[in-house]
């Protein structure tokens, strides 16, 4: 009896692996079906914006090679790695979403801000790392596009309570309009440290899912690691950066070197790596996440389809990058005056 019951079960193992097989093939043309018909989400600003312009021949700055080797001599990326961030929602609003008042925060930016009676907030949707629209810690992003009246709102420090929504800074970018170097004004901060739109550089699963990601993204590093007291275009603002004169400064333009084995990576990091090569990345904002993807909440795709994680990037070293042409540095300090 002992052959004809090895014998069972090799044909119950063999039946197993059969069902497996047929069952991960299933799933992968269910997915590849998704994938076939992904389509990567409108731009936010017209064609010929800074964030979509192919930088992939784009000269270096004669101080590429210092930055990039002292910059690793510091630490490279925030934590050492270039790790991802899936915090930040970009809410979509329509003809139909309900707009709430807008009060100025206790610290309200009075000269960077744009001033509101009203914002548009979607039903279901949250602030940064949460999922209703109560900050819990004071610093919180909320970032809705409003397509249907062309404007993107993007708020620093934002809250909702007591039937309306406050901030201690809000910009409100024109989506019809391309913006000039000096943005919405140098010396003007918005709800990045850089004064430049979040939204437009961050990258998120639909694009992933499509196979394109048709922008620039936002980076960012610890601020011992930017340069103190100034800024290149398109950055309009500092912040507050602690780094040497040999330090990248808010704003600068980074590209993946064309040489980078993409092989490295899994197939939608590899996405996100060609996007470093044709756009580049900005130095947006201070901190230790390197970049920040849109979270897939507010997507119709998932990250989890896409085998795309947190560590996923984490082979891009900063000597796997150059710094594109900088231009003219600007020393912060004097007032915003807004570009209306």
């Amino acid at each position: 009896m002992k052959p004809l019951k090895t014998l069972v079960i090799s044909m119950v193992g063999i039946a197993a692996i059969l069902a497996g097989y047929v069952l991960h093939n299933h799933i992968v043309k269910v997915k590849a079906a998704r994938l076939e018909h992904a389509v990567a989400p409108a731009a936010y600003f017209p064609a010929g914006a800074i964030w979509t312009k192919d930088i992939s021949h784009a000269p270096l700055d004669p101080q590429s090679s210092t930055i990039i080797a002292w910059l690793a001599d510091a630490g490279g990326w925030g934590f050492g790695k270039m790790n991802v961030d899936f915090g930040l929602r970009v809410l979509q609003a329509n003809a139909n979403t309900p707009f709430v008042p807008f009060r100025k925060g206790p610290g309200f930016y009075n000269e960077d801000s744009d001033v509101v009676s009203t914002i548009p907030l979607p039903a279901g949707g949250g602030i940064e790392g949460v999922q209703g629209y109560q900050c819990p810690d004071g610093d919180c992003h909320l970032i809705v596009a409003d397509r249907s009246h062309g404007k993107l709102y993007e708020a620093y420090q934002a809250n909702y309570a007591d039937g309306a929504l406050s901030a201690n800074d809000l910009a409100v970018w024109d989506l019809n309009r391309i913006y000039p170097p000096s943005g919405r004004g140098d010396q003007c901060t918005s709800a990045d440290a850089a004064g430049f739109p979040i939204a437009p550089l961050l990258f998120n699963a639909d694009e992933l899912a499509a196979g394109s990601i048709n922008h620039a993204i936002r980076f960012i590093l610890p601020n011992p690691r930017i340069r103190a007291h100034v800024f290149v275009h398109p950055a309009t603002h500092a912040g507050n950066p602690l780094g040497p004169v040999t330090a990248p400064p808010m704003g600068a333009h980074f590209r993946l070197k064309a040489s980078f084995d993409l092989s490295k990576l899994t197939p939608a990091a590899q996405v996100v790596a060609r996007a470093m090569q044709k756009y580049g990345m900005f130095l947006s904002d201070g901190g230790n996440m390197a970049l920040t993807a849109q979270n897939d909440r507010d997507t119709t795709a998932k990250y989890t389809d896409m085998d795309f994680g947190s560590h996923d990037l984490q082979a891009l070293k900063v000597t796997d990058f150059e710094v594109l042409e900088l231009g003219t540095p600007i020393r912060r300090g004097g007032d915003c005056v807004l570009n209306r």
